[in-house]
């Protein structure tokens, strides 16, 4: 099958020569990308709303948010005179879900992404044999006769002839399309995973989306093996049958994986590559619903912003405004985009720093989200602090580095903040106390408690907790490959015990 790659290869190459020919002249690109999407705006309803002539106006555009365009998004896309082929929904992990319009332009700003990345990794990668690949698959729990919308897998990002090529490769569930429970998908899943022996790419969205099939696959390991009986090689079988499963042994060909690694994924990663301690787990730089921002090269030794795709303005911490070429390496900004599905200097709420420069142009590290922000009663808690507090909180009461750990603001039956964790090794009440005197370094977190405002942290303590945050998250909208674990949640749930006892949550069938 090699030789089959390395011809994939050859039919990406011009495109990632296209691409890579641009990086020398940054300034040059993103100028003749901001021209040909200032036309593209003045032909819209919006473009013509604002009552400017010239790209030389630019700056009198407004900078937005979602909710800025929302109205003009729902009034038929009056951002774009291309037809919407369909709307994606955003995970919503800093706010509420947005859909956001996809053209035939929009979508493939994607397909170059991919077509320069998977280059990269053919040219410079650890040397694909099979090419098999597994594309996160989020199913959407739909109601009678509603049709699902939007995008199934990842692989429908892409143009449809770059899909019938990859067809043959992808690993895929039965019925991964079709309305199920997620406890079904996820058994099917696991099944199908299991089975795909040759696997050498997996390709997700948030690391903790794998850990949890890893931790059902174990949980699950001696009806899974009874049940492939027949299927699974006996090597494998008895690599699955361990107390302690060697997971490079139950997928030996896998070279690749693929999901977020900055910021909030970052303790994610961690804990995976003990999982797979030979396996190249790359990050996916800056990609999101709205746009695909950078794209991670391993020649570039970073993550290189797609400027021939997308318009880029960064917001510095003093609130000036600069083009690509004008970053200092070191510094922080705020990214606002202009892309070609109609989004016009469009705030992200991501924050990034130049690090390096790739020929003339600076690689972008993600820092993480702008505003994250929990504040139930004027505690205003930010993640920073939060992540900062439970590094100190692993330190004084020796828990592993690598543990999941998610602080969730609860508004019943008093406002408190819960911290889920799935290991412990002291007792919780201590843990929770321990957790609270942290917190309460927080000037108003401490002024909100000795007000009675806010009641002590509480902590609570299962193996299993991701899966019931995955799982709670699913019940209220959002796509399983999708589901973020920051260090903090911004939007509080009821109770904690709520989802601890959602009725819903089945791990043993």
């Amino acid at each position: 099958m090699g030789w089959l790659i390395r011809g994939f290869g050859s039919l990406l190459a011009p495109t990632a020569k296209r691409f890579y020919k641009t990086l020398s002249q940054p300034q040059a690109t993103q100028q003749t990308l901001q021209n040909a999407l200032f036309q593209q705006l003045m032909q819209s309803k919006y473009g013509k709303s604002l009552g400017i002539k010239s790209v030389d106006d630019w700056h009198k555009i407004p900078i937005v948010t979602y909710g800025d365009l929302q109205p003009w998004i729902e009034d038929n896309n009056s951002l774009n005179t291309a037809p919407v082929l369909f709307y994606e929904k955003t995970s919503g992990s800093s706010g509420p879900a947005k859909q956001i319009p996809y053209t035939r332009a929009l979508r493939k700003s994607f397909n170059t992404l991919f077509c320069v990345w998977a280059h990269d990794l053919i040219v410079n990668g650890p040397g694909f044999e099979t090419g098999n690949v597994y594309m996160c698959i989020s199913p959407k729990l739909l109601a009678p006769g509603e049709t699902p919308a939007g995008l199934q897998d990842d692989s429908e990002y892409l143009d449809l002839w770059l899909r019938w090529l990859l067809k043959p490769f992808l690993v895929s569930p039965p019925d991964a399309h079709k309305p199920q429970t997620p406890e079904v998908f996820q058994a099917n899943l696991c099944k199908t995973l299991l089975l795909a022996e040759n696997l050498e790419t997996i390709s997700i969205w948030s690391p903790s989306f794998l850990k949890v099939q890893l931790d059902y696959i174990h949980t699950h390991r001696v009806v899974l093996r009874s049940q492939l009986t027949h299927q699974l090689s006996p090597a494998r079988s008895q690599v699955l049958s361990q107390e302690t499963i060697n997971w490079e042994a139950l997928w030996p060909k896998l070279k690749l994986i693929s999901c977020w690694d900055s910021a909030l994924a970052a303790d994610q990663v961690s804990a995976l590559q003990n999982h797979f301690p030979h396996t190249l787990i790359q990050g996916k730089g800056l990609l999101a619903t709205e746009a695909p921002m950078t794209v991670p090269l391993l020649g570039a030794n970073g993550c290189v912003p797609m400027l021939t795709e997308v318009f880029f303005e960064f917001e510095d911490e003093a609130g000036a405004i600069h083009l690509l070429h004008e970053l200092e390496l070191g510094h922080t900004y705020s990214v606002i985009i202009s892309q070609k599905g109609g989004l016009y200097r469009y705030r992200m709420g991501d924050r990034i720093q130049p690090t390096h420069y790739y020929q003339s142009t600076p690689c972008l590290r993600f820092l993480g989200r702008s505003h994250s922000t929990s504040d139930m009663v004027g505690e205003k808690l930010t993640l920073t602090f939060v992540s900062q507090t439970l590094t100190q909180l692993e330190t004084q009461l020796d828990l592993p580095d690598n543990a999941f750990k998610c602080l969730v603001p609860c508004l019943s039956p008093q406002p408190h903040y819960s911290l889920f964790i799935d290991h412990i090794s002291r007792c919780e009440t201590h843990t929770a106390q321990v957790l609270d005197q942290l917190l309460c370094q927080s000037f108003h977190y401490r002024q909100a408690r000795l007000l009675g405002q806010l009641q002590p942290a509480r902590i609570y303590a299962s193996s299993d907790i991701p899966q019931r945050l995955m799982h709670y998250h699913y019940q209220h909208g959002k796509r399983l490959g999708d589901v973020k674990y920051p260090h903090l949640l911004t939007t509080a749930i009821q109770t904690a015990e709520t989802l601890l006892s959602n009725p819903h949550y089945s791990p043993l069938r």
